[in-house]
């Protein structure tokens, strides 16, 4: 789909810092500029979405972390952690809430019982279930703004983006060595 409105956002503050530093290659703003305005406006549309079934962004990913975990639909809290990506800390909060608003609940792990696991509730399934079809269907509308063809290429750019990015920040742990 070829876009002939006026220059955008992005393009109008590369003309600036062309004009004021043009000894500064600015066209990788281009793109990583895009992008994050992009994300930001995604993200904005997606957090509609979780706000109508009383979920935070976060919230909404313990909830799908546990129900994609398949039945008993449980996990521990550094599992989700690491299926979410957020830290034991901030992962701590969101159990929290999601157990006193009834979706989730705590009991001991029966191997380790001094370790907890978060398991969804009969409640919590009915509402991941409801919204993460929304969910879909709301990423939906926002993908179909690209032709078919070009979201498959875009999601194979951005596959092998994210992993070269991913890969590369591994290796500059790996070099760094542990820390003493």
């Amino acid at each position: 789909m070829e876009d002939r409105r006026s220059p955008d956002h992005v393009a109008r503050i590369q003309a600036d810092w062309r004009r004021e530093r043009p000894d500064v290659d600015v066209s990788p703003q281009g793109v990583i500029g895009r992008l994050h305005r992009l994300a930001d406006r995604l993200s904005e549309e997606l957090c509609l979405v979780y706000g109508r079934y009383g979920l935070s962004e976060g919230e909404f990913d313990v909830l799908c972390a546990l129900r994609r975990a398949g039945a008993p639909y449980e996990r521990a809290p550094g599992e989700l952690a690491a299926h979410t990506m957020v830290t034991t800390g901030a992962m701590s909060k969101r159990i929290d809430r999601l157990e006193r608003a009834g979706f989730v609940t705590r009991r001991r792990s029966d191997d380790d019982q001094r370790g907890r696991i978060v398991a969804l509730t009969g409640p919590g399934r009915e509402l991941i279930d409801r919204a993460f079809t929304e969910h879909m269907r709301n990423e939906r509308h926002l993908l179909d703004l690209l032709t078919p063809a070009e979201a498959e290429l875009l999601e194979a750019l951005l596959t092998g983006w994210l992993s070269r990015v991913e890969h590369r920040a591994v290796e500059s742990v790996t070099r760094s060595g542990p820390t003493d």
